[in-house]
């Protein structure tokens, strides 16, 4: 009587000791795997910002260069004068060409 009473607790202590296991195993991936990343977050965040930096460096040369154009054009800059106009009469001591 005594033997499937041990068996029986020998399982039962069997189950709970892997779930227990498993648990904690699972419990130390997780904190290596959190103090790994931990580590990791200040050259992150510093990466982070050196991207931000270049960004904004890039959208403000592009803001500057559109307003320079906006502007450039608002003036008028780069329009040719108006070649003269040729007269319709001719003098006498021309003689026209053919």
């Amino acid at each position: 009587m005594e033997r499937p009473l041990i068996a029986a607790l020998l399982l039962v202590g069997l189950i709970i000791g892997s779930g227990v296991g498993s648990s904690y195993a699972r419990a130390r991936r997780g904190w290596n795997d959190y103090q790994a990343a931990k580590k990791t977050v200040p050259g992150a965040r510093r990466a982070a910002w050196m991207l931000i930096k270049v960004v904004t460096t890039k959208v403000g040369v592009i803001a500057l260069l559109l307003i320079g154009a906006v502007a450039y054009a608002a003036t008028g800059g780069g329009d040719d004068p108006a070649p003269s106009t040729p007269t319709p009469s001719s003098t006498a001591d021309e003689r026209p060409d053919r």
